[in-house]
Formats: C-alpha cells, sequence, structure tokens
C-alpha cells in the first residue's frame, strides 16, 4: 500500500494519471523545429561540459551533442581509460594517433593524452581533419567524418560515401543515435510507442517488496530495485536497456518536465549537473507521479517525482538503447 490507498483504488488512481496525460500525446507528435544543436541538461558532466561545448563547434562536420557521443562511447567519461588495445584517456587515441594529432589544448606548453583539456580538444580536431579530407565525397558530411575515423579516410573516398563494413556502418549509426540523447531537443519530443506496454508491467507490480540488486529473478521472488524494474519493464518490449540507472539516462531523448508522458524514465541525483552521478530512476505515469522502487524495506508504489533531487527525463527509444556502450575500458 502507499499512502493508504489499496492496490486497487491504486490501480484506478494510476489509469486515471494515465489516461489524462496520454490524452495531450496527439499534439505532441510530429512537433519540433531547427535551430543550433546544444547539449542536454546535465548529459555531460560539469567538469568536461565547457570544453565540449567549445570544441564540439570547431568545425561544421561536428557539434557538441555529436563530440559528446563519440567521447561517451569512446571511455564513459573516464580520463583514467585504457583499453586491450592501448587506447588511452576520455578519447582513447592510441599512441601513435596521439602523436600525430594530439593538440594542446590549454596551452601549458604539453601534449597529454590523459589531460582532458588536451585530449578533447584533439578529438574534436581529429574528427574536423577527417571531414577536411573527405569534405568532396557524396553524402552526409558528418556521416563520412564518423565512417573516416572507423574505417579510415581513404575507405571513404574509394566507396564514395559510408563503406559498406558492418562495423564501420555500425559505428556511424550508435553516434548518430547517442547524439540524439545528449543533444538538447528543439522543440517537442516525440511519443513513445513501446512506453504503454512498459508501464504495464511495472503497474502489475505494485506492491511489490523491493530488493536492493533485483532483477525479478524467480529466486528473488519477482523483487526488483529501481534500475531493475525499468530494465525488466523495457525489456518486455524488447528494448534491453543498462542494468544501471546513469546509463538509463542516455537511452533517448530528453524531454523537459512539462513535457513528461507516461513511460518516460524519471531520474534523481545529488549532483544536477553530471548524468554520471544519477542514483535512482523510476517510471512515470501521469500527474507528477511515477512508479518508484525506492528502498529497502519499501515496497513498489507511487511517488511524486517532484523533489529537490530530480535530475531529468529520458524518453526510451530502442536505437538509443541500442546505442549505448556495453564494453567501456577500464580505467
Amino acid at each position: 500500500m502507499f499512502g493508504g490507498i489499496g492496490v486497487g483504488m491504486a490501480l484506478c488512481f494510476m489509469a486515471l494519471l494515465v489516461v489524462g496525460t496520454y490524452s495531450a500525446a496527439a499534439g505532441l507528435a510530429g512537433a519540433g523545429g531547427g535551430g543550433a544543436i546544444a547539449l542536454a541538461k546535465g548529459a555531460v558532466p560539469a567538469r568536461f561540459q565547457p570544453l565540449v561545448q567549445k570544441w564540439g563547434n570547431l568545425c561544421p562536420a561536428i557539434n557538441p551533442a555529436l563530440l559528446a557521443a563519440q567521447l561517451y562511447q569512446e571511455s564513459g567519461w573516464n580520463p583514467k581509460a585504457q583499453s586491450h588495445a592501448a587506447a588511452q584517456g576520455i578519447a582513447q587515441f592510441i599512441p601513435g594517433t596521439w602523436a600525430t594529432h594530439g593538440v594542446d589544448g590549454n596551452n601549458d606548453g604539453k601534449r597529454d593524452v590523459w589531460d582532458p583539456a588536451d585530449a578533447i580538444p584533439s578529438a574534436a580536431s581529429y574528427d574536423c581533419e577527417l571531414a577536411q579530407y573527405v569534405k568532396s565525397v557524396p553524402g552526409d558530411p558528418t556521416s563520412n567524418m564518423l565512417a573516416a575515423y572507423n574505417a579510415g579516410p581513404d575507405a571513404v573516398v574509394r566507396y564514395g560515401g559510408v563503406p559498406p563494413y558492418s562495423e564501420t556502418q555500425n559505428y556511424v549509426r550508435i553516434i548518430r543515435s547517442l547524439e540524439k540523447s545528449f543533444a538538447r531537443p528543439v522543440g517537442r519530443v516525440e511519443p513513445s510507442r513501446q512506453a504503454a506496454a512498459a508501464l504495464h508491467f511495472a503497474q502489475d507490480r505494485l506492491g511489490t517488496p523491493y530488493l536492493w540488486g533485483g532483477n525479478g529473478t524467480p529466486e528473488q521472488q519477482g523483487r526488483f530495485d529501481c534500475s531493475g524494474l525499468t530494465q525488466a519493464a523495457y525489456r518486455t518490449v524488447d528494448i534491453e536497456l543498462p542494468r544501471v540507472a546513469n546509463d538509463q539516462y542516455n537511452a533517448g531523448p530528453h524531454p523537459s518536465r512539462d513535457e513528461l508522458l507516461p513511460g518516460d524514465l524519471v531520474f534523481f541525483s545529488d549532483d544536477l549537473t553530471n548524468s554520471r552521478a544519477i542514483r535512482h530512476v523510476g517510471l512515470y505515469v501521469g500527474g507528477g507521479y511515477m512508479i518508484n522502487a525506492p528502498y529497502t524495506g519499501s515496497v513498489i508504489r507511487f511517488d511524486k517525482i517532484d523533489t529537490p533531487d530530480y535530475f531529468g527525463a529520458t524518453r526510451v527509444t530502442r536505437e538509443g538503447a541500442e546505442a549505448l556502450p556495453t564494453d567501456l575500458p577500464a580505467g
């Protein structure tokens, strides 16, 4: 029970919220507009945001959200990341590439692959060098630049665009999808087609006791923690979210508070400038409420979202979820 509302009454309460909130969805679909690409609130950790914002505008082929997507895909914002292939730092330069393309971004007299103040400008500069190399190739300049980053610029020139390599085509798709997750939406975010079914799954778990680390398995008596519940809910519509709440934040675009629709993921953090510090997630149902698996000793229930630690929201998309990195280098 929650706040004295029995489960039956609670389901009726949620139905009213959902119906009332979905009635606005038709007016949101297809709305939007043009404009410069800016970063979504908190998506880039605050310590890196000025660098990404500045250097993401270095040339027309890149933008801050695209640069953020590349850095997140490479290292998950870890300046100490090192891969098995010896790629180093937040931008994952291999030593040979760094020797040729690393720049002294902070003008301190040295080029340090481990210093984001050098590595982030170097990543942007390298992107722009590649874009310049393939500027005469037909097709989308940004996709061609990304393909050159993955397969080499000569391959892009030789094939007259993105080469027919599955790895390269997948890389371009992933970064362009993640770009949408890091970009601040211009206009309204398109409603989700899968949200209702995901929300129905969570609704059926109301009253279930919370379990830290719970994934809902039979051995756990069907119990969940917050991100286990959201992951399981979207798995029912064949969307695989990461297990951790702060990674789930990047699984789609970010509607503003007044644009929330049922099924959106809503996030909470003690640091409102950094999505990597997110510590909690719920499923929005409408009317300022979410379905929430809050903490040990509680049950899955309705809770208000308007609290001082409310961080923001994500409208989950399949392409957004599929673009998330699953094997980030250690650091």
